[in-house]
């Protein structure tokens, strides 16, 4: 995804800024959050459409004539 914007090489100067600026123990630390915070908003975006199959609610409001 960052290559299609940036390019390779502007992946790899991010990711080499990252390191400098938070050390390499902390990279791995970053990423298992970042992991774990994506899982949590797959998780609530899958029980969110459950619940609106569920209650047959709509995004959009009736519209009145």
């Amino acid at each position: 995804m960052l290559a299609d914007i940036f390019g390779m090489d502007g992946v790899l100067v991010v990711i080499v800024i990252v390191a400098v600026l938070f050390g390499a123990s902390a990279i791995p630390k970053l990423a298992r959050n970042l992991g774990a915070a994506r899982s949590e908003f797959e998780k609530g975006m899958k029980e969110s459409a459950a619940a609106k199959e569920t209650d047959g609610s709509s995004t959009h409001p009736p519209t009145g004539t």
